[in-house]
Parts: structure tokens; C-alpha cells; sequence
């Protein structure tokens, strides 16, 4: 199924005109009202009327998220905030967060992308679609929560947490889609099962993940244990959040919604574009974002492009899954968790040192986060009970300020063995 096919279908030629057009008006309105913008441009002499084609585009400055942390709250906004309508931001967990924005238009642009990707994914106006992400200033929720309203679904913010009544409500009001990370889709089976409740016996059909990768290995157990059909879906909080691709059916890349956003591919060290199909760090520029428009804004995620014709009849280009991060984030149920914060943490703790080492791992289908922290000399030789005070502590610490749950685990004095004279900061399991 398509919900615009006017736009998911159009000849390339096409596309890249609307790009085009697209794009000389956000450069020029970037130009005119956003100061960080100006001076970029200005440093380089770059002018947007020298845009002839998408082509000349690699001329222009990169956005980075640090950009977004100088400009807090309202520096990167291109109209006043009378005109703006929704706030949305990052947890600012590793410093001030980041601030987004959204005109009324740019909330009926999230809508109606939202729609390309739950109908994509399979969702019509029949269905009952439960939320399990969390509200608030997180953007996942309220896109698809819009988007699925768009399509005429019947929506269900349930939000995060409470399994048993997440299952309840499944039962009871007979919901078809269900829109969650992976990790939780297979949470919510491993319940099912250990309480006896059939999954057969559910209303359910469909699976919506986004938040954090879904492997090919994780997708088949959800798929086979909840009886369903499962997409990925792709979305940049300070982009638009959920909306800028997904997969259709056929489930062989993401499709990037390319009348919205310019995606291109860099590496991540010389920062020179690469061809197509070539692996490197995805960068987009949004092109419809009247409130809080990005120029090739660079997300650190490692992927591909595929602009071969997909069986579904989109002609926008396929991203391949996310296969990793150009710097040392790792995403654990849906939240950024940086080794920065960790360190930040261990730092202000009396008994250990800021010497550590974060594990992400996957045990029996659930995300795990351990960070193994070295205990200064003076502690070392403290009491169990003691030792045992000092790792709660620093698991409170973690938890408050990271927002998930941490194993922490003591380990003695420069027993961290260094790696090329450093030690290996982050050890991501789960990508084996």
C-alpha cells in the first residue's frame, strides 16, 4: 500500500527538480534569517543563488549536533517563535539539549509523512494502533501518534512501560499494529509466554519498530513469536523524528521520503561524498522545515543508498538498516547513551576512577548495558558490603542521568588492560 503515491512514485528527473526547487528556497531563507547559517555561508563565500543543480550542493558548510548545543534554545530557528507551534528537544543528558521546532505547516508535513510510513508498513484506517513509546518532549510518539490519525486508525497512547496492562490493553481492545522498539515487540512476547497468554489469540498483525536497531535475527524471533508482520522505520529527532524513511513490504532497504529531506552519503574522516551504494555517514538537509531547517545536518549513522526500482513501484531511494554510528553513541532501548555521560558521572564518585569500559549486549533478545568501572587503590580492599554500596550508588547515578538501567561492575586497580595506549572505551556485543 501507498498513501502518496503522487510523491513516493515520482520519475527521478522529477524528484530531483522538486529537490532542487526545494532546496534554493531553504538555502536562501536559511541565508536571510538564521545567523549561524549566514556566517557559514558567508566564511565560505557560498551563495545560494549558485545552486544550479543537486549536484553543487557539496559546497555547503555541515550542521552538528555540537552546532545545535551553541545555538540553545532558539538560535537555529528561522522564524520567530510566535509562528512556532510545537516544542520538542533531546534529554540535554550531555549537556543543554537540543531544540526543535514546528510551524503548523511542518506539523501537517510530519503527519502525512508519518502516514507514508505506517501504510507503508501496512496500517489502514481499520486498524487499532498501540503506542509504546514514551510522550513528552520525545519526538517517536507524537509523529506516529499523528501520522496514524492522518491514516483514520484508531490510536492507543499507551506509552512506555507497564507490561502486564501493555498486554491487557493488547487483549481487551483488540489491538492490530503495534508501534515499539524491537527489543520491547520481544519483551512483551517473552511475557506473553511466561504467563500462559497464546499470542495467536491476539488481535495482532503488525509491527512498527524504530528507536534502535532491529537485526535481521531479532525481526524473525518478534515475527515468529507475536505472529506478525514487521518494518523498520528511521527517524532524526533534530531532522523531523520519525518520518524521513521505512520500509514497505518487500522489507529490502528504507525508503527515504526524498521530496522532504536530501540524503546523501560522506565519509566520516575526509567528509567527501560517496557514490551510490558506497557504506558511509548519512547526512540530510530537510527541504519542507519552515521552523527548524537543517543544512546537511550529519547524523553519525553508517548506511548505504540503493536507487535501483523496489517491487512496492516507490521510486525514492532505499536506505539500507543503520549498521552503525560514526562516533561512540550506542543505543540502548531507544535512548543515546554517550560514553561522555559515563565519564562525567565517574567523575564526581569518590572510591572509583574514571577509568571504565560500556558493554551492550543482547541477552535473550533484551538490550543490556554493563559498565565495568576501576576502583582506586584505597577502596580496593574495603568490605563486600562496602563495594557492593559504592556500585548501587553509581547505577543510581547512571539511571537518573542516562535514563536506562546499568550493571555496574567494580573491577580492581589498572585492570582494564589498554588498547594501543588507550582503553577500549565501548564494546557493543550485540553487532556480532
Amino acid at each position: 500500500m501507498i498513501w502518496d503515491r503522487r510523491h513516493e512514485c515520482m520519475e527521478r528527473e522529477e524528484i530531483e527538480q522538486l529537490q532542487l526547487e526545494r532546496l534554493q528556497s531553504t538555502l536562501n531563507r536559511v541565508h536571510r534569517n538564521v545567523s549561524f547559517y549566514k556566517k557559514r555561508f558567508d566564511l565560505l563565500k557560498v551563495l545560494p543563488e549558485e545552486i544550479q543543480s543537486v549536484k553543487d550542493f557539496a559546497q555547503f558548510p555541515f550542521t552538528a549536533k555540537e552546532d545545535l548545543r551553541e545555538s540553545y534554545p532558539y538560535g537555529m530557528f528561522a522564524l520567530p517563535l510566535r509562528e512556532v507551534v510545537r516544542l520538542h528537544s533531546s534529554s540535554g543528558v550531555t549537556g543543554k539539549p537540543t531544540v526543535t521546532g514546528y510551524t503548523r505547516n511542518d506539523l501537517h508535513h510530519w503527519g502525512q509523512l508519518t502516514a507514508r510510513v505506517l501504510t507503508a508498513g501496512g496500517v489502514t484506517k481499520d486498524d487499532v494502533v498501540q503506542i509504546t513509546f514514551k510522550y513528552g518532549l520525545f519526538t517517536g510518539a507524537f509523529g506516529l501518534h499523528h501520522g496514524a490519525e492522518v491514516i483514520g486508525a484508531s490510536v492507543i497512547p499507551m506509552s512506555t512501560g507497564n507490561t502486564s496492562k501493555q498486554v491487557l490493553i493488547m487483549q481487551d481492545y483488540k489491538t492490530t499494529a503495534l508501534v515499539s522498539t524491537p527489543s520491547y515487540a520481544l519483551l512483551l512476547a517473552r511475557y506473553m509466554g511466561t504467563q500462559g497468554i497464546e499470542s495467536k489469540s491476539l488481535s495482532l498483525k503488525l509491527g512498527l519498530f524504530g528507536g534502535e536497531p532491529c537485526p535481521e535475527s531479532m525481526r524473525r524471533e518478534v515475527e515468529e513469536r507475536l505472529f506478525i508482520s514487521a518494518t523498520d522505520n528511521y527517524g532524526v529527532s533534530e531532522v523531523m523524528g520519525p518520518g524521513v524513511s521505512a520500509e514497505c513490504e518487500f522489507k529490502n532497504g528504507l525508503h527515504i521520503n526524498e521530496d522532504h529531506f536530501i540524503p546523501e552519503i560522506i565519509d566520516p574522516q575526509t567528509l567527501q561524498v560517496l557514490p551510490p551504494g558506497a557504506e558511509g555517514e548519512l547526512v540530510l538537509t530537510t527541504l519542507s522545515k519552515e521552523a527548524f531547517p537543517l543544512i546537511r545536518y550529519r547524523t553519525r549513522d553508517i548506511t548505504s543508498l540503493d536507487y535501483s526500482p523496489c517491487p512496492c513501484g516507490r521510486t525514492l531511494a532505499r536506505m539500507k538498516k543503520v549498521l552503525g554510528r560514526s562516533d561512540d553513541i550506542i543505543i540502548i532501548k531507544g535512548v543515546n547513551v554517550f560514553p561522555s555521560q559515563v565519564e562525567s558521572i565517574l567523575m564526581e564518585m569518590e572510591g572509583v576512577e574514571p577509568r571504565y569500559q560500556i558493554i551492550a549486549d543482547r541477552v535473550e533478545g533484551v538490550d543490556t548495558l554493563e559498565v565495568k568501572v576501576e576502583m582506586n587503590e584505597r577502596v580496593f580492599s574495603d568490605e563486600i558490603k562496602n563495594l557492593q554500596n559504592i556500585a548501587s550508588q553509581v547505577e543510581r547515578k547512571l539511571r537518573e542521568i542516562v535514563g536506562v538501567s546499568v550493571k555496574v561492575k567494580l573491577v580492581a586497580p589498572e585492570s582494564l588492560q589498554p588498547a594501543e595506549g588507550k582503553v577500549l572505551r565501548v564494546i557493543d556485543r550485540r553487532k556480532k
